[in-house]
């Protein structure tokens, strides 16, 4: 990886010192779903009529290469292709995609491709043809093994089509990840342990567990399903998933996410390590550093807008915003406090260009409050500061 080493001068005259770029990867936002789910608040839409994957491919690649100044020369480890249901393109769509890639960045021989998928729009043949394309990483969206949840949530799929995925999905990729909900509406502490043991008997090496939140602006958010457990049962349920994985041999490194023994997402550790990601697609976010500043990128939200804009003035879609010094720390440690394991001590600098000693005071308040541990060497949370993550991470806000 190439070395940089520069002084960044601030608007509070900080020498910043960047001694290297941090890994780099890539993010492809497919922005349509057969139908949305009532909790989700990411940018997707409804696909009403027949998907044109041409124009849309086209666009993705148009995309990539307007970014490339940003990022000429350097390495891609990881591509992940989210959503939406990115599965309802078709695999020649996305060998067409992947080839452009590889022909426009240098993609790793190695690198980790992941696609996102429902169990609703899984066909064997079509995900033998995805393997077949490059993708190498499999994520399903099963949320529920119980019908009655499923149809509470608003997805498409039942608990035999969850099944017929993850079994077939495991037969074509070496890795593959399911995301499980729990919490649900209604939900006893016996029956998330009973999807959680579902989900573990599956064989999967990968789960990423997490509790239904009513996020902002969803149905759900506007008329709440009725039957929402309280805190106190939220923490019952939470513990029983949790001791059900650990149990199973899966360690908890990310705040939601579980994995066997090196089968960790390394796109996700990326995003949590403060690595540098590129964002292309209708609403896709990025971060890209340089030898100047940290740039955060964003896209037009609706497909409609991205597709003209990339079809006739493709800088029209895209937002550039540095990320300021201030907001540097809290931003570094809201990532890396969400890995169990942290990250070692010396990343601050290297990824933010800040000393270490812009955040000592808060480091030293998390070490006292018995939130952070007091490794020099790291930047860890201790378990109580994983059950208090929002108030470590306050310390770092104006750190």
């Amino acid at each position: 990886m190439p070395e940089y080493s520069v002084s960044l001068q601030t608007p509070q005259s900080h020498s910043l010192h960047v001694p290297s770029l941090p890994p780099l990867s890539l993010y492809i936002h497919i922005p349509w779903c057969v139908r949305k789910c009532p909790y989700c608040d990411f940018n997707s839409h409804q696909l009403k009529q027949e998907l044109d994957e041409q124009a849309y491919i086209a666009a993705l690649l148009t995309d990539l290469e307007t970014e490339l100044p940003h990022f000429w020369g350097r390495p891609v480890h990881t591509i992940f292709i989210g959503g939406g249901t990115p599965s309802l393109l078709s695999a020649a769509a996305f060998e067409q995609l992947l080839s452009g890639i590889r022909a426009r960045v240098n993609l790793l021989p190695a690198a980790e491709i992941t696609l996102e998928a429902n169990p609703g729009t899984f066909e064997r043949n079509r995900f033998a043809a995805f393997a077949a394309a490059g993708i190498n990483r499999l994520s399903i969206g099963v949320q529920s093994f119980a019908d009655d949840k499923l149809a509470t949530l608003g997805r498409i799929h039942n608990r035999d089509e969850a099944l017929s995925a993850i079994e077939s999905g495991l037969t074509l990729f070496p890795k593959v990840n399911i995301d499980l909900m729990y919490a649900l509406p209604g939900q006893t502490v016996t029956q998330a342990q009973k999807d959680i043991d579902t989900a573990i008997a599956t064989g999967v090496q990968h789960i990423s567990a997490y509790q239904l939140t009513l996020e902002p602006n969803t149905p759900f958010a506007h008329t709440p399903p009725p039957q929402l457990p309280d805190d106190d049962h939220i923490a019952d349920i939470e513990e029983t998933v949790h001791t059900a994985l650990l149990q199973a041999g899966f360690t908890h490194y990310e705040t939601s996410a579980f994995a066997q023994p090196r089968q960790e997402c390394w796109h996700n550790l990326n995003y949590w390590q403060f690595g540098d990601y590129i964002g292309i697609g209708a609403g896709a976010h990025g971060k890209i550093s340089n030898a100047q500043e940290i740039i955060r990128t964003t896209r037009s939200r609706h497909p409609k807008d991205y597709l003209q804009a990339m079809q006739q003035q493709p800088q029209r879609a895209i937002t550039r915003q540095p990320v300021s010094v201030q907001d540097l720390p809290f931003e570094f440690m809201l990532n890396a406090l969400r890995l169990t394991g942290g990250v070692p001590s010396a990343w601050f600098s290297e990824r933010t260009g800040l000393p270490l000693s812009a955040i000592q005071h808060a480091i030293t308040q998390a070490v006292e409050r018995g939130l952070l541990d007091a490794n020099p060497l790291y930047l860890r949370p201790t378990p109580l500061g994983r059950s208090f993550l929002n108030d470590l991470l306050a310390l770092f806000l104006k750190a």
